[in-house]
């Protein structure tokens, strides 16, 4: 077994990697910036050290200060969470190299799957269905437009590397496809230091339904259900819940056999996500896989029971699942809403700063993911998100009616946040009716007063 981790990662997924691998007896070494120096996790964990100044280039992105960190505290495993180094081939690479065991796939494993056009191929041989795209990378604009217009505008133009929405843009005509390509590469080169582009078929109003895997060294791999994410703003993510109010009993087979077929084409071992997006018949086409924990693990793990994270760590010890997929059930209905220090009636514009109070729902069927308290202050160098809310009952309605309460007991001061939007979302009808798309929040954001977001709403679930 493991002894002791270093977590490279900040926030909520770090404190929630230092809370599993306390219920499991193993020693917790927290790597943090300057800015980071009273978060949760730091005081938290075993033992701390810094790794570099705020910004994350400086810091949480710098594979050399955490093996550093690694060797001067003599940890034998490394937890990357999401986000920074957690797809990082070079980074699994380097652990790998040092006799760390990075608790992930192996790098090759993440070097195949995070290349989109690679992935595309490997699943496709082993029979998942992909949408209409290039057959590979397409560097030049000419002949990128050409082969949109094979494939049928409107098309999305997609960065090869990495993920998050980044370096991604829809083109509806020739006369726009230029500039929306250039675009792509620009943030993609930006974001992940590589310019390279593939194309897709663009699903007008699909569902974004993801599958979260298992697999550990000995073969065996499950599906634990699916996570419908569609509510999402600009490509990120903002409510995620399972099981989806739109798949029936048939299609999660399905898609949930198509996922594992993805994962062994993969060679895949340890916990990732397939995901897929589905159109209005049920036809499902595979987007990508997600080499890491998801942001939104915490909805599955209460859906199933399953502690995703403890079986990561488990995994990665060299250990056989402790259960079969037949034992797997989604016996909750969960929701997650991301809440973040932002202002949605300025445009989501960004508000860091000290929160001056801070009081957190509670209750049955409530969980609090979150690294934040009164007086911490929200750094602007990182994400947004400061908490992920998650509400759970026996059926869909419950947990809504939990989580509209929840929301109305978060108290939050001295920054804004998006409580009184993802409130207003929640009340919704459409949402409700379990009739959200991709593009539902655009819809909603057209049609709902800014007002709404400033004030409670008024309560229209009854």
């Amino acid at each position: 077994m493991i002894r002791k981790i270093l977590i490279a990662n900040r926030g909520e997924i770090a404190l929630r990697i230092v809370r599993a691998c306390r219920e499991l007896g193993i020693r917790t070494l927290a790597v943090y910036s300057e800015a980071d120096e009273q978060s949760l996790h730091v005081q938290l964990a075993d033992e701390a050290i810094c790794i570099g100044p705020a910004p994350s280039s400086e810091s949480y992105l710098r594979a050399d200060r955490i093996l550093s960190a690694a060797e001067l505290a003599d940890v034998d495993a490394i937890h990357p969470g999401y986000g920074f180094l957690s797809e990082n081939a070079e980074f699994a690479e380097q652990c790998e190299s040092c006799d760390i065991t990075f608790i992930g796939p192996k790098s090759e494993t993440i070097r195949q799957m995070g290349h989109k056009a690679r992935a595309r191929e490997t699943v496709s041989k082993a029979g998942v269905p992909i949408i209409p795209g290039s057959d590979g990378p397409v560097d030049d604009e000419k002949i990128a437009v050409k082969t949109a217009q094979k494939i049928g505008f409107p098309v999305i133009i997609k960065a090869v590397s990495g993920g998050g929405g980044r370096g991604m843009r829809i083109a509806h005509n020739a006369a726009t496809f230029a500039k929306e390509f250039q675009s792509a590469r620009l943030e993609a080169e930006k974001a992940f230091g590589d310019g390279s582009l593939y194309i897709e078929k663009y699903l007008e109003d699909p569902r974004h339904i993801e599958f979260q895997i298992l697999a550990d060294q000995h073969g065996n791999t499950i599906h634990l259900g699916e996570r419908d994410c569609s509510v999402q703003r600009r490509h990120q993510k903002v409510i995620e819940e399972s099981p989806s109010p739109f798949l029936d009993k048939s299609l999660r087979n399905r898609m949930g056999k198509a996922a594992i077929k993805a994962a062994l084409a993969a060679d895949y071992v340890n916990a990732g996500t397939i995901e897929f997006l589905v159109d209005a018949k049920g036809n499902f086409y595979f987007i990508e896989m997600n080499t890491r924990i998801q942001v939104e693990h915490g909805v599955t793990e209460e859906a199933t029971g399953v502690d995703l994270i403890k079986e990561q760590i488990q995994i990665a010890s060299g250990n056989r699942l402790s259960f079969s997929q037949k034992d797997i059930s989604l016996t909750k209905h969960a929701i997650e809403c991301r809440i973040c220090a932002e202002n949605p009636a300025k445009g989501f514009i960004p508000s860091p700063g000290t929160i001056d109070l801070y009081y957190a729902p509670g209750g049955h069927g409530v969980r609090v993911d979150s690294h934040v308290y009164g007086g911490y202050t929200v750094s602007p160098h990182y994400d947004s998100m400061i908490c992920k809310l998650i509400t759970y009952g026996r059926t869909r309605k419950i947990a809504l009616d939990r989580m509209y309460r929840a929301l109305s007991e978060y108290l939050i001061r001295g920054i804004d946040t998006n409580v009184e939007f993802v409130k207003a979302v929640i009340l919704d009808p459409a949402f409700r009716q379990g009739e959200a798309t991709t593009s539902y929040v655009e819809k909603f954001l057209a049609r709902a007063p800014k007002e709404l977001f400033e004030k409670k709403p008024k309560d229209v679930s009854k």
